[in-house]
């Protein structure tokens, strides 16, 4: 059942991944003939809350309020923050009689700290990833998608992907017509394709060093060429082996496996920077072909070289009938 929803407003939170739970459940779209939720937002004391934008938020509900809800929203707040023991003890009592609980961002680790997540399956903001493995080893994070139903625990990503989150459960529970009619009048896409790994920032690569570098160097300006193990041992003075083996020591991949990342990544450049078909882009990225560009971009980001392009290429640069 999804009728009673109640989101927890945290001490140092942020506004706007709260706000998604308020627009999702909390806005009445009846005219439509859409479902109207019984929802709250609610607080550890009941007391104002101050959130993160210098803003304070007040509400009558205090954690007494979780007792009747079917599904618990936690926004992203402060990964640091020490979060109270009556909050979590209330989130597992709340998991235990089977009401659902959504966190959004870095939510994920008030889940976590109550132990929600041990065992489980979850995700949060690619930032936070790394952090909530290393703090909560017991928790199987999945840093590559937008959001984790391991009902009755869903964990979303970054803000946008808590409205995935929310959607995705609407239209689990109460069908494709209610979500996309949500979608509709949030004016949104009912439903994303991909996952967060696309949105995670590239550092430039730093420079190899040693006798790896000069090799390295030159793959990188013959990526569109057809390279080999051996023809990158060759730029290394090396023997096949002894370059796989150093390969993997130093940079912790193999040749290949480098190889095709760096195709990758100057097939996301020039997605987002140039006007080129995909025909074109898998030439100059050595794939060859659009096929193969985009079964190695699909199996890194989750997503196609075409839909990529349509989320991160200014619109004066999409190329007219490109299919990928």
């Amino acid at each position: 059942m999804l009728q009673n929803v109640a989101a927890v407003a945290l001490e140092g939170g942020n506004m706007f991944e709260l706000s998604v739970f308020c627009e999702v459940f909390g806005v009445d779209r009846s005219d439509n003939g859409l479902p109207v939720y019984d929802f709250d937002v609610v607080s550890v004391s009941g007391e104002p809350v101050r959130m993160k934008q210098r803003l304070t938020l007040s509400t009558p509900h205090g954690l007494e309020r979780l007792l009747t809800a079917d599904l618990i929203g936690i926004p992203s707040g402060d990964p640091d923050a020490h979060y109270p023991e009556e909050l979590l003890e209330a989130l597992r009592a709340a998991v235990a009689r089977g009401t659902r609980v959504l966190s959004i961002c870095s939510g994920a680790f008030v889940l976590a700290a109550a132990g929600l997540l041990d065992g489980r399956p979850c995700t949060t903001h690619w930032r936070y990833c790394d952090e909530l493995a290393r703090r909560h080893p017991k928790a199987i994070v999945r840093p590559d998608i937008l959001y984790v139903d391991d009902d009755p625990v869903i964990t979303g990503a970054g803000t946008a992907a808590g409205i995935d989150a929310c959607l995705h459960l609407v239209r689990k529970e109460q069908g494709s017509t209610v979500a996309n009619g949500i979608a509709r009048r949030m004016v949104v896409p009912p439903h994303r394709d991909g996952g967060q790994a696309q949105y995670v920032k590239r550092p430039a690569p730093e420079p190899v060093t040693g006798p790896l570098g000069p090799a390295i160097a030159w793959v990188e300006e013959h990526l569109h060429e057809e390279l080999t193990v051996d023809r990158m041992a060759r730029a290394a003075h090396m023997s096949p082996r002894t370059f796989a083996r150093r390969f993997q020591a130093e940079l912790g991949t193999t040749p290949l496996q480098w190889l095709t990342n760096q195709r990758v990544l100057l097939a996301q450049h020039l997605l987002e920077v140039s006007d080129e078909t995909i025909d074109v882009i898998a030439e100059r990225t050595g794939f060859g072909s659009a096929g193969m560009l985009r079964h190695h971009f699909t199996r890194r980001l989750g997503t196609t070289p075409q839909a990529y392009r349509r989320t991160f290429c200014g619109p004066a640069l999409r190329p007219a009938g490109a299919g990928a």
